[in-house]
């Protein structure tokens, strides 16, 4: 499905009923936005793993403008301010209320400054395996020092850079860098799981190129008013726990969980304790 928003054409889609009978009454189920990372990549990569939490919540996905399945448009327009205003539009094109907000990677960070700027639209906030401030590139060099290959080290140079040519490239990136980003990583079956993804390398590019490196919304986390949950991999190398631990200072109240046996990808690593550490923060904290 599509949603044309203010100038650009967002696609989402939707799993799991809204709306639930029981007996003879019906109970409205909570909606969840969850927000892909990359910037560069698409939310397909969420399924069918975050499908178990479709009994939970009506789960909404959505690609960020100039991604996934999403309409392209100028590359200056591929800015995190758009993302998060985006995703206000998307709430309001569906006619929601407060939402649950689920991002991971950069879709954590869309989450955080989303939860900043509007605090009275969320309902529950999951900030996974992120950060809240560009640190966390200088920490993500130093640690691919210490654990990369030379190999994954130069293929590294073009994230940083921002200088990804084509799909291909960013394709060969991930495949290069897999047994970085998760602990469980296969080659044979993380080939097939790239090859379904819808690459956009202009949005990566933009970013590293220019908005994250002076990201840092640190200072504007006490705004944020839900319950809150932070999660990290212990092992993550882009986006280090220490800076899960920062965020979980920051936000008032917030609840932090370490995955002692994951990298940056919680989902791939330890699925089914992600899954339950959602779910059980979610009953807990209604």
């Amino acid at each position: 499905m599509r949603a044309k928003i203010r100038d650009t054409e967002i696609y989402f889609d939707v799993e799991g009923s809204s709306l639930v009978v029981e007996g003879n009454s019906i109970r409205e189920k909570p909606v969840a936005f969850i927000i892909h990372g990359g910037p560069g990549a698409d939310h397909t990569s969420y399924k069918p793993t975050f499908s178990a939490l479709s009994s939970k919540m009506q789960l909404v996905y959505f690609d960020h403008r100039g991604q996934g399945r999403s309409a392209r448009g100028p590359k200056e327009t591929y800015t995190l301010d758009n993302n998060v205003e985006d995703m206000e539009a998307l709430r309001q094109y569906l006619g929601l209320d407060k939402i649950v907000v689920i991002g991971t990677s950069y879709g954590g960070m869309v989450a955080l400054y989303y939860a900043v700027r509007y605090p009275q639209n969320v309902s529950h906030l999951i900030a996974i395996a992120t950060a809240a401030s560009s640190r966390f590139m200088q920490r993500g060099k130093e640690i691919l020092a210490q654990r990369g290959t030379e190999q994954q080290q130069a293929m590294a140079s073009r994230l940083w850079e921002g200088n990804f040519e084509n799909e291909q490239q960013l394709r060969e990136y991930f495949e290069v860098m897999g047994p970085m980003y998760s602990l469980t990583y296969d080659p044979e079956s993380n080939s097939k799981a790239w090859e379904k993804l819808i690459f956009s390398p202009d949005a990566i590019n933009v970013a590293f190129r220019g908005f994250l490196r002076t990201y840092d919304i640190l200072d504007k986390l006490h705004k944020i008013t839900a319950p809150t949950l932070v999660i990290g991999g212990r092992h993550d190398w882009i986006c280090a726990p220490e800076f899960s631990e920062e965020i979980a200072q920051a936000i008032p109240n917030a609840d932090l969980r370490i995955f002692e046996n994951s990298g940056h990808l919680i989902r791939a690593d330890e699925p089914e304790a992600l899954l339950d550490a959602i779910a059980g923060f979610l009953v807990y904290k209604c």
